[in-house]
């Protein structure tokens, strides 16, 4: 059967309603997405100006000093803004680089799987404190840490007697003057040819003193060169005999006392080595009351180093060492002061220095002595009408006023000796016979 007009009539009118249906729910939608959107917008707007009014009362607040209490105030993200919920939450690095470790360690051992696992359920207060690599050590855990045995390399330190010389000390010496050498070459820029290492031995004068002996051919040879050099001296008037005589063959006998000092009363060498040689050796006596200095020589060769001086100072400063432990022992004699001899003369430049006036046995400063001897080779110090060449306790104790006596004259010795003898006691008695006798003979001879 065939479709009728009608039948097609009707069917157009259904499909038109159906597209007006349509077209009126488009047009309601697209109304409705426009207001909701108007109003998303006028709610933010309104959202920003209770923010900003929010943040101006807290300002006024704060400016006036009244109390504020935060508030957090929550908005809703906008579009392409804020945290994607769909994906997990961001990570430290140092955090995933710790669960990959820990993962690594499990498939490693699955076995301690479940104690790493409680041992991270564990509250920290739980843990051992962990020790931080950076943490400062003090001084005593820097010096003293031990080291493991099979350390490539092992530092010791030994800490060993100078002053006197251990025998640990004597042992290392020559390795430790090789390293301070080089220290100072390197370090200083000194040259190789430098006097570096010094030292003074104080040796008795005894050739039964194993020291003495064995450094007595060397101390004879710079004797020999010293004389020849400085004073002219021909070689036969240098030789072993006349040096013994001169300077080794003492009058004083060595003698101990508990009062004394240590090395004793006598004649000593003070000889000053320098890199394992003698350079110079001067000749003094110890006696109770005094450090009497008898004679210097050195090698020429090391004159710049002004060694008279030099052995000059040492000799007060041995003194004085020795004054504290024997304090009757406090005068430091340098010998006959000519003043018109300039190798002589050099010794009043040590101050304070006394003259003893060979007349009144006095001692006088050298300052009031220096304009009489600029007048008069000969003069008497002592200015006192009342004074008197007379003997006392004081005067002759001095190693001087024995001198000056027993050459002056041959009356009268006995007498002195008498006096020296009683005051000081015997170990000066062979001096004085000598110089008595050696008096006698200078007499004679003039005679």
């Amino acid at each position: 059967m065939e479709p009728t007009v009608e039948d097609a009539v009707s069917s157009d009118f259904g499909l038109i309603n159906k597209l007006d249906i349509h077209c009126d729910l488009k047009t309601l939608n697209d109304d409705l997405k426009k207001s909701l959107e108007s109003e998303e917008k006028k709610k933010a707007k309104r959202e920003e100006s209770n923010e900003i009014t929010h943040s101006q009362d807290m300002e006024e607040k704060l400016g006036s000093g009244e109390p504020s209490c935060s508030v957090k105030v929550h908005t809703a993200p906008q579009p392409g803004r804020g945290a994607d919920l769909s994906k997990p939450p961001c990570r430290k690095a140092k955090e995933i680089r710790k669960e990959r470790k820990r993962l690594k360690l499990m498939q490693q051992n699955p076995a301690g799987e479940h104690e790493g696992f409680q041992a991270q359920c564990q509250p920290s207060s739980l843990l051992p404190p962990k020790t931080k690599s950076n943490q400062p050590k003090s001084l005593e855990d820097l010096i003293f840490e031990s080291l493991p045995e099979n350390a490539s390399h092992k530092l010791e330190v030994r800490v060993v007697r100078s002053s006197p010389p251990s025998s640990q000390f004597k042992a290392t010496f020559q390795e430790s003057y090789q390293v301070y050498k080089r220290y100072q070459m390197v370090v200083h820029r000194d040259p190789p040819d430098k006097p570096t290492v010094s030292q003074v031995r104080l040796v008795p004068v005894s050739f039964e003193d194993p020291e003495f002996k064995s450094s007595f051919s060397q101390s004879f040879s710079l004797y020999v060169k010293y004389q020849m050099a400085i004073h002219q001296d021909p070689p036969d008037e240098c030789g072993k005999t006349e040096f013994t005589r001169f300077l080794c063959s003492s009058p004083l006998e060595t003698e101990n006392s508990p009062n004394g000092p240590d090395c004793g009363y006598g004649s000593f060498h003070q000889q000053y080595w320098l890199d394992g040689k003698i350079i110079a050796v001067g000749v003094i006596d110890i006696l109770p009351y005094c450090v009497s200095s008898v004679y210097l020589y050195y090698d020429p060769d090391y004159s710049f180093l002004s060694l008279g001086v030099y052995s000059a100072l040492r000799e007060i400063a041995f003194t004085r060492q020795l004054h504290e432990k024997t304090p009757q022992l406090s005068y430091y004699y340098m010998g006959f002061y000519i003043h018109s001899c300039p190798k002589m003369k050099y010794k009043g430049q040590y101050r304070p220095s006394d003259l003893l006036c060979p007349e009144t046995y006095v001692w006088v400063p050298i300052e009031q002595c220096l304009p009489s001897l600029e007048k008069s080779k000969y003069c008497r110090f002592n200015q006192d009408p009342e004074a008197a060449g007379k003997v006392t306790e004081s005067t002759a104790r001095e190693p001087d006023f024995l001198l000056s006596h027993l050459t002056s004259s041959s009356a009268g010795k006995l007498d002195i000796l008498q006096q020296f003898h009683h005051l000081s006691g015997p170990r000066f008695l062979a001096f004085t016979i000598k110089m008595i006798i050696r008096s006698f003979i200078l007499d004679c001879n003039k005679d």
